[in-house]
């Protein structure tokens, strides 16, 4: 659709939820006796129907955070000098926080920028690629070389846009020889890229999780960091954790269906990997000397070893831990007491050094290449911070106008604990699927659905709160999966050398297959209190059955 048609149907959704809002629930109070006004819905409300309408992330985003400064002037006393304080509170927010100073939010953009520049690094010289090279050897046929192609996908975790840059490209000349699609091959680059890059406790993605979560924490009260949250929200991931599952499974039966079996079809019986339509946007090559295959190897293990063992080894002792160092609640309390993002950005820093070194010593790389391709890695941290610095100004927003207190106060009493989880899920795939933007529907929707969730628990850090945290970071991604704007959807296509569109709609049966799966054997049993294992064991074997299934009705 196009503007024009989107317009025509979000601007007239939002004025009649504004008139409701305005009629029914002009404010309410809060447990506080504070009274919150209809208006404070604005900031995320207008984030999402711009976002919706523009697909422009960071247009939307500002004129939210903007629209949110004028209410908060608003409310007081109308003058330049409260309009400049309230500028400067909001500064504030965002960088050293307004209760004392805070170097949080410094922290994780220092994480995300050396860690970017690790990583532009580590694969300049050659060393992730060599790796994925000498593994690629163990494919003998179809079956083994998607196989191959997910285990890459899941073993590269520290990013998804290097996931994909790497994963791609290194398998393609493989898959074509065995006769795979690049439709398929494109599916299984996406679909173990951003889920494995979300589950990964040592990402691109984890600063950024972290800081919303940190955010949120403070927000409703808690005692709990965002690292913490993280690792609580760890076992209801059920969409990510069940659609690697499921590409494993895939690859294992060799069967398919729907779209993606009439492109496997057509590669298997008429070796055309892609439709006689398709228009390819070009491929990216990982290059390997196969003469230093072993030297380059250490320019990506010893960087990423030090990357672990400092994270870990942080930790433990940051957070003061005792007794058994396998013992999961001694972790726990570990990085309860630990300062965990300074820890992560102190091991970026680390692993970026020894990265440099590495380069120059086993990949012979010259200094000027280092620094252009350090200067590389830089220039690719600028989105995810300014898309992070956004998240923080719409959080401030809703915190100065007390957006979470009063979308809670109108839901406590209407939406039941059991779907508020799956309701959030389901409100976050049509968000990422409108926006093409994963981090930017977690930017919209930490700030204002987690202080539901909290209320509904009854003001307690429960389980209702837990799974909507990783209900949001799941449904976020699956939204993504199946959005045709989405700059990873478009990534995978491009190095998979597969039209865009055909990636697209080969993978949305799938995605949708996982995604339904998620919500009847994970988010609503979960929210019943049946154990997060539990569920994603039943998820687990319903996707055995659907394959078993598969094999006896598809002939070889």
């Amino acid at each position: 659709m196009n503007y024009k048609q989107k317009s025509l149907i979000c601007v007239p959704i939002f004025i009649i939820i504004c008139v409701a809002l305005m009629w029914q629930f002009p404010n309410v109070l809060t447990d506080d006796s504070d009274t919150v006004w209809w208006y404070s819905v604005f900031p995320p409300l207008i984030a999402i129907t711009l976002a919706v309408i523009t697909t422009r992330l960071f247009l939307s985003l500002g004129v939210a955070v903007g629209t949110g400064l004028l209410l908060a002037w608003g409310q007081q006393q109308i003058s330049f000098q409260s309009f400049f304080s309230e500028v400067v509170w909001f500064v504030r927010a965002v960088t050293v926080g307004n209760d004392g100073i805070d170097l949080f939010n410094f922290w994780v953009i220092l994480f995300v920028l050396f860690m970017m520049s690790m990583i532009s690094v580590v694969i300049a010289s050659g060393g992730i690629g060599s790796a994925i090279s000498l593994l690629s050897y163990l494919a003998k046929g179809p079956r083994t070389t998607q196989l191959i192609t997910a285990i890459m996908g899941t073993v590269i975790f520290i990013g998804d846009y290097s996931n994909a840059m790497l994963v791609g490209p290194t398998m393609r000349p493989i898959t074509d020889k065995y006769k795979v699609s690049r439709e398929k091959l494109a599916y299984i680059v996406d679909s173990t890229s951003a889920p494995i890059a979300g589950l990964a406790f040592v990402s691109t993605w984890i600063g950024y999780e972290v800081g919303l979560f940190n955010s949120v924490a403070e927000t409703i009260g808690l005692d709990s960091d965002g690292y913490s949250m993280f690792f609580d929200a760890l076992p209801f991931r059920f969409y990510c954790i069940l659609t690697i599952l499921f590409v494993i499974i895939n690859a294992i039966s060799g069967r398919d269906y729907g779209m993606m079996r009439r492109a496997q079809t057509r590669a298997r019986e008429t070796g055309n990997v892609s439709e006689p339509d398709a228009k390819v946007m070009g491929g990216i090559k990982v290059h390997s000397d196969f003469e230093k295959l072993n030297m380059q190897i250490l320019s990506a293990f010893i960087p990423l070893i030090l990357l672990f063992g400092w994270i870990l080894g942080g930790l433990w002792i940051d957070g003061k831990g005792s007794g058994s160092f396998f013992s999961l609640i001694a972790w726990r309390d570990a990085l309860s007491n630990a300062n965990n993002v300074k820890i992560l950005a102190s091991a970026a820093i680390i692993s970026f050094v020894a990265a440099i070194i590495c380069a120059r010593i086993f990949s012979k790389m010259s200094f000027s290449e280092i620094g252009n391709t350090t200067i590389e890695g830089l220039s690719g941290a600028l989105l995810p911070i300014a898309i992070i610095l956004c998240a923080w100004g719409i959080k401030a927003s809703c915190d100065k106008l007390m957006t979470g207190p009063y979308i809670a106060s109108l839901l406590s009493d209407v939406v039941s604990p059991l779907w508020f989880p799956a309701l959030v899920f389901i409100v976050a795939s049509l968000t990422s699927f409108a926006t093409g933007t994963s981090w930017g529907t977690m930017a919209i929707l930490i700030p204002t659905a987690i202080p539901v969730a909290y209320v509904l628990d009854g003001s307690t850090y429960g389980i209702t709160t837990i799974i909507c945290l990783g209900a949001v970071l799941d449904g976020a991604i699956f939204g993504d999966h199946c959005s045709p704007i989405s700059d990873t959807t478009i990534l995978s296509a491009i190095v998979s050398s597969c039209d865009p569109m055909h990636h697209v709609r080969t993978q949305m049966p799938y995605a949708l297959t996982v995604a339904v799966i998620a919500l009847i054997c994970g988010y609503l049993p979960a929210a019943l209190g049946l154990p997060s294992y539990i569920g994603i064991l039943i998820g687990l074997g319903v996707i055995v059955l659907l394959y078993y299934l598969l094999t006896r009705l598809q002939p070889e």
